[in-house]
């Protein structure tokens, strides 16, 4: 039987239901996608992107209070966050475009230059 998502660290009820609207319905499928996997596809299902949830994710996944994360770890924590952003979070794409896109039937919106 899976596992819930919510038994990780850090990660309650909301984050659950948001994982689930993502189509992660397990702890056992969180762990093997990994932080930066499983935070572009909750962009990629609508979820607006916040520092702070990203954290989160990664220090309940490393089985570390929220707040354990410091300095130039959570420096380069940014970096990566400000990456998954950039490549799964499009503000003007509807939930339904977000999600054909991710099963592959419409392309992700070019950026302006690309």
């Amino acid at each position: 039987m899976p596992t819930p998502v919510s038994t990780i660290r850090n990660l309650g009820p909301a984050m659950q239901a948001a994982f689930a609207k993502a189509g992660i319905h397990s702890a056992e499928e969180l762990r093997a996608l990994g932080a930066d996997a499983a935070y572009g596809r909750l962009l990629r299902a609508g979820t607006r992107p916040h520092f702070i949830g990203y954290y989160v994710l990664v220090m309940g996944l490393q089985g570390r209070p929220w707040n354990d994360c410091k300095g130039r770890e959570k420096i380069a924590l940014r970096a990566r966050f400000d990456a998954i952003k950039a490549c799964a979070h499009d503000p003007h794409r509807s939930d339904l475009e977000a999600r054909l896109d991710e099963i592959g039937v419409i392309q992700a919106a070019q950026k302006p230059g690309t």
